[in-house]
């Protein structure tokens, strides 16, 4: 196979990847080692240089927004939360819950990152090591003491006594210079509101041209915005959501974004089957919460399924196995069904997303309401595997080539089993990879059909990239018969395939 005319047009690596670092809480780590507030100056060049031989193309930093006093109080008072972050840090103090990164009062640098200038100076640290940098854009809300609230009360959906004693979960009296006033919460329309938050309200055209401005700042500050819950901004949604009309808004500020910065990137967290939508929107990668979810239910036929979409979507679709918002994937899967997982979603197209400790075996999840993450030791067998999975990144076939959802069948007749694999290929000029999946629990055999030309009359090796094991298959019989392919539950190959010299 060789690669399309259109993917030779563009300049940007194909299916990028990106680590999130959660800043706060790495900073809070490298300043008990330096006995002083570190910020991200501190940041060793040797480990930035990890990271770029690493192969990540993106550094996410959460939360380097400024936070108040107002989020910080909230969350140390939230019985709820406070109980999930006593499970996370068994010597839980108060100085640890210093407040949601997305209760934010104002989008500067906050003083315990650095500021401006030292965020500046890590932008160019990264591009020296070939990085980029990418930050967040909390569109819905903000933080109930932000100026804002003060300044433009307007810019913010206001409840009356009767929305209060209605629905005390929406909506909260918010203390003003002057006066106070009841604001609603901000929130999605499936769940209660976020106490720490305050919703902005679209259906004011100075609040929407305002986050625009706000957006064209953050822009001139990174290369790329992780846009927190993306989809909220969209009219059907807000409007089921508050009841009030609003223009939309995305298509004219990315196009504004992309016009004052071109090669800019919007990255949405996208939910509900938004997908496809969002990208239409302008949004350049998605989040594929879906695929997440059908590993996570352990079927095969829906893996497969959402994998058969069309490849102009699925390179626009954001792959991960954990992030800050959902649980740490040494936590949710066994480690047999994690290494499958990881398999299906780092080596399909789409931006691969890894969070930070991940690799690691890291099983707490960190709130983003906490300054400080729980001591874990590494788990040195995946580490092992992310290690050789973050080398075989690197390869251009997975950047440069064409992938491909390939067909298997029945190893014999009545043989169920061929129907719990999956296989896919990637393919260039120079390199052919096959990756074959048992995505059960028990063990399979099935064929699998290569997309390979010039198959028959030749001779083929087939070496597993993660066991470094070799394998030599008759091409005339691969031909006819397809390739046999035998795994126990769980069990994957991921094969570099080439054809010898030798004529059958």
């Amino acid at each position: 196979m060789r690669k399309s005319e259109k993917r030779k047009a563009k300049s940007e690596r194909q299916n990028p990847t990106l680590l999130q670092i959660n800043t706060r809480v790495y900073l809070n780590a490298l300043s008990r080692r330096l006995t002083r507030q570190a910020t991200l100056d501190d940041i060793p060049d040797e480990e930035i240089e990890t990271w770029a031989i690493s192969g990540f193309d993106w550094i996410y930093l959460l939360s380097v927004w400024r936070t108040g006093e107002a989020g910080r109080q909230i969350s140390r008072a939230n019985p709820q939360w406070r109980k999930e972050f006593e499970e996370t840090l068994d010597d839980l103090e108060e100085d640890d819950i210093i407040g949601s990164g997305f209760a934010i009062t104002g989008y500067t640098v906050a003083e315990t990152i650095g500021g401006k200038e030292t965020l500046k100076r890590f932008r160019q640290r990264l591009a020296g090591f070939g990085m980029k940098m990418m930050l967040d854009f909390v569109p819905n809300h903000m933080a109930p003491d932000h100026p804002w609230v003060q300044e433009h009360p307007d810019y913010f959906i206001r409840g009356t006594e009767e929305d209060l004693r209605h629905t005390s979960d929406n909506f909260s009296w918010i203390r003003r210079k002057h006066d106070d006033l009841i604001l609603a919460y901000g929130r999605d329309p499936y769940f209660s509101g976020w106490p720490d938050t305050i919703q902005l309200n679209y259906g004011n055209p100075h609040l929407r041209e305002a986050m625009k401005q706000e957006l064209l700042r953050i822009a001139s500050q990174c290369d790329g915005v992780r846009c927190d819950m993306a989809m909220l901004l969209l009219p059907e949604v807000f409007s089921r959501t508050w009841g009030i009309t609003i223009d939309s808004f995305w298509p004219d500020a990315i196009s504004r974004v992309k016009t004052t910065y071109p090669g800019f990137v919007m990255m949405g967290e996208v939910y509900w089957d938004m997908e496809y939508e969002m990208q239409q929107q302008g949004f350049d990668f998605t989040y594929d919460k879906r695929l997440y979810d059908r590993l996570r239910a352990g079927e095969v036929a829906p893996v497969r399924d959402h994998l058969s979409a069309g490849i102009e979507f699925q390179e626009k679709l954001v792959r991960f196995l954990e992030n800050h918002d959902e649980q740490r994937a040494a936590s949710v899967f066994s480690w047999d069904v994690h290494q499958v997982a990881a398999i299906i979603t780092f080596l399909t197209p789409g931006l691969k997303f890894f969070h930070q400790g991940e690799s690691l075996g890291r099983k707490l999840k960190i709130s983003p309401h906490l300054g400080r993450g729980p001591d874990e030791k590494p788990n040195p067998v995946i580490d092992a595997f992310y290690a050789r999975l973050f080398t075989l990144l690197k390869m251009p076939v997975f950047h440069e080539g064409e992938w491909q959802l390939i067909m298997s069948s029945p190893a014999w007749d009545d043989n169920p089993t061929w129907q719990n694999f999956m296989a896919f290929s990637w393919c260039d000029q120079q390199t052919n990879v096959l990756a074959v999946v048992n995505f059960a629990s028990y063990r399979g055999q099935c064929r699998v059909w290569l997309p390979l030309e010039n198959l028959a009359g030749h001779r083929w090796c087939f070496r597993d990239l993660f066991r470094e094991e070799l394998f030599h298959r008759d091409g005339d019989e691969l031909h006819t018969y397809g390739l046999y392919v035998d795994l126990p539950e769980w069990g994957y190959h991921l094969f570099e395939v080439r054809g010898t010299r030798d004529e059958v």
